[in-house]
């Protein structure tokens, strides 16, 4: 029996696979439906490489149609028309602004619609814009970007081999005086207290042990507060006057301040003299009969004519009531034959042993 093969079938089958395929590309390209569409005019005032018809366009980043036709503008040939077929219920405005973008790794133009707040009168035909250069891949940008540069640079090529010579003059500069660079940066490193700091020498002023036997002593409690002095006074610096650049004493140092250094050396010489009845700081005695007051006046180098050393005190002598019982001004000098640090601590050593006699014998015979 001969199997008759069912045609109609077949070919009705066919037709209707044909016709969903149809239907379905239709649906892809109206953003899932075929609702109302609207056309819109867009024109690109530049090239639009890579725009076809069927070319997806974007609203705020969503599908929303497609171009349906694309064309140069008869009047102007660097122009191009586009029309573009959207879903009727997309909010396009005569102010949206008009683009057109790359996709994915191979680059596949869109066109962009984004904002716009201007409703367009009825029944007026709408025509949009592009921005110019909005056709423009980044690869075109990059180009014309290298492009400018390059002209720049042809510009300036003169100006551009002169910096480049002098650059070149000022670095062989560099390296020929390499050495004298480092000793610049050294000095000014030594000046702004940088690196490694000098090491400072201290020097003491020495009590003087030869004060005679005591004969008359203290009838009464003494105190010896810090001595007074100006602010200049106020340091451990050797001083000079006139005041200069002594290099030799860059490093010197007293062993405390002038006014605690005299303090401390007075008590002692006091203590050398007799023990027993020896003054003390007024913190350690508290209230003392009398007290023993000294302003610094000099403790210098003095350097207008015959160099020397020169102290000068004024000494006063108060009871517990603040009056003044007796005063007196003692001062002293020491020739310095070489302006060095050692050679100008023995100097004033002797010259504060002349003082502290003198003011120790003077003390004892007012208390």
């Amino acid at each position: 029996m001969e199997t008759r093969a069912p045609y109609v079938l077949i070919g009705t089958f066919v037709l209707a696979a044909i016709l969903a395929m149809f239907g379905f590309v239709y649906w892809l390209n109206n953003t899932g439906g075929i609702g109302p569409r609207t056309n819109y005019h867009v024109q690109f005032q530049g090239p639009v490489p890579g725009l076809l018809v069927g070319a997806g366009v974007l609203f705020n980043g969503i599908r929303v149609g497609e171009v349906t036709q694309l064309g140069l503008a008869p009047d102007n040939p660097r122009f191009v028309n586009a029309t573009i077929s959207v879903a009727a219920t997309t909010p396009v405005r005569t102010d949206t602004k008009v683009g057109l973008d790359f996709q994915g790794l191979t680059g596949v133009p869109v066109v962009t619609l984004e904002g716009g707040m201007i409703v367009a009168k009825s029944g007026e035909p709408l025509t949009l814009i592009a921005e110019a250069g909005a056709g423009q891949s980044m690869t075109q940008a990059a180009r014309d970007a290298l492009r400018r540069v390059d002209t720049v640079l042809e510009d300036n090529s003169g100006p551009l081999k002169d910096t480049i010579a002098n650059l070149k003059t000022f670095s062989d500069g560099l390296a020929r005086n390499t050495g004298k660079i480092d000793g610049i940066l050294a000095g000014l490193e030594k000046m702004t207290g940088g690196g490694t700091p000098a090491q400072k020498i201290t020097y003491d002023l020495r009590t003087p042990q030869n004060l005679g036997p005591a004969g008359k002593t203290l009838s009464a409690s003494l105190a010896i507060p810090e001595p007074t002095a100006v602010a200049m006074l106020q340091t451990q610096r050797m001083l000079f006057a006139p005041s200069g650049d002594n290099p030799g004493f860059a490093d010197f140092l007293w062993a405390d301040s002038i006014p605690k250094l005299v303090q401390a050396r007075l008590i002692d010489s006091f203590e050398n003299y007799d023990i027993a009845h020896a003054p003390l700081r007024t913190s350690d005695l508290g209230q003392a009969d009398y007290q023993l007051l000294i302003d610094i006046r000099r403790f210098r180098i003095a350097t207008d004519g015959e160099t020397r050393v020169e102290i000068e005190l004024s000494a006063r002598i108060v009871d517990k009531n603040g009056k003044v019982v007796a005063s007196r001004l003692v001062e002293s000098s020491e020739k310095l034959d070489k302006v060095e640090p050692a050679a100008a601590v023995v100097a004033f050593d002797t010259a504060f042993a002349r003082i502290a006699r003198e003011l120790i014998g003077w003390t004892v015979q007012a208390v």
